[in-house]
């Protein structure tokens, strides 16, 4: 599967981390609620078609990706940055240093 990464372009998912699910809304971290934190640690739902899901290219940029997948044919449909655009430029080594 390749992962069209907006920074890096087209890479093999090797080079990327699932992070989860991008639909998922964490509670207050300051809650008390044990109910809705059991609720986002452990219920997930298996969706059959499109899916929001959070990628990091761990292997690359290290950029936070939305990815949109279908879970039935793994065809991504659209990759963005999860915080808006990148602004940070690849780490290149200087010409002529060691």
């Amino acid at each position: 599967m390749l992962i069209t990464c907006p920074y890096c372009g087209p890479r093999d998912v090797i080079e990327f981390t699932y992070q989860g699910d991008g639909n998922r809304e964490r509670p207050d971290p300051a809650s008390q609620n044990f109910e809705a934190w059991n609720a986002y640690v452990y219920d997930r739902l298996n969706p059959a078609g499109d899916h929001n899901e959070i990628w990091q290219h761990s292997g690359g940029c290290r950029a936070h990706l939305r990815v949109v997948r279908n879970t039935l044919t793994h065809e991504i449909s659209s990759v963005a940055f999860v915080r808006g655009e990148h602004t940070s430029t690849p780490r290149r080594k200087a010409e002529g240093k060691s």
